[in-house]
């Protein structure tokens, strides 16, 4: 199997387990279908990269703290600082050198959107979590190709009923351990490491934290 390139100073970890992607150690299959490609790659400290190019537009996700500075090709260095949490739109850009000038690697979860918005995928449902339960969930950003929303809930928190219309990559900032309950009354359980990475379509259920700590992820929806 042929596993992507990446920069010399990037290391990247990917594979897929019963149709959900987790992260491992190791260069493996990242997630990646018709409208997306997800990478975890990590940047090490005082590496700059060789001259490169984005053709995608990315929701960048960042798994721990850093400082980087990126020089276009014959334009000025843009430097861009973030803490663990965080999330960026990166529009595609062209040839450029980035080099992370903090002192500890950094990783990150980069989702690469590979269509144009569709103006028929829509969120718009009275079961829209942002709406039955706006104190859990919270809107990062939104534009024509995606919808990204932080969920955060406390310990053996439970979210009521909730409907998910669109295709979405989930990146779990915290451990989970979530029970999943479909108006059928059929129940799943959902356990991720910190730092991995989940496919989920359209469903809709009730969802509640099994565990003594505090859930955190964020959502890409793909309205592509």
């Amino acid at each position: 199997m042929r596993y992507p390139r990446v920069h010399t100073a990037r290391f990247l970890a990917f594979f897929i387990v019963a149709g959900a992607g987790v992260f491992a150690q190791g260069p493996q299959t990242p997630i990646e279908n018709g409208q997306v490609r997800v990478l975890l790659v990590t940047d090490q400290p005082h590496a700059k990269t060789s001259p490169h190019e984005h053709k995608l537009n990315r929701v960048m996700i960042y798994l721990s703290p850093g400082r980087q500075e990126i020089t276009p090709q014959g334009g000025e260095k843009n430097v861009l600082e973030f803490k663990a949490g965080d999330v960026k739109w990166s529009p595609a850009s062209g040839m450029h050198v980035s080099e992370v000038t903090s002192s500890t690697p950094v990783s990150i979860v980069e989702v690469e959107i590979k269509k144009e918005g569709d103006p028929a995928k829509t969120t718009n449902t009275p079961l829209d979590p942002l709406k039955v339960d706006p104190a859990d969930y919270k809107l990062e950003f939104e534009n024509s190709q995606v919808r990204v929303v932080r969920v955060k809930f406390g310990p053996h928190h439970a979210v009521p009923l909730h409907e998910h219309l669109l295709n979405r990559v989930v990146v779990y900032l915290t451990g989970q351990n979530g029970r999943m309950t479909t108006p059928d009354g059929k129940i799943d359980t959902a356990q991720h490491k910190a730092g991995e990475a989940s496919w989920g379509a359209p469903t809709r259920h009730k969802e509640e934290n099994l565990s003594d700590k505090a859930f955190e992820a964020v959502v890409v929806e793909l309205k592509n």
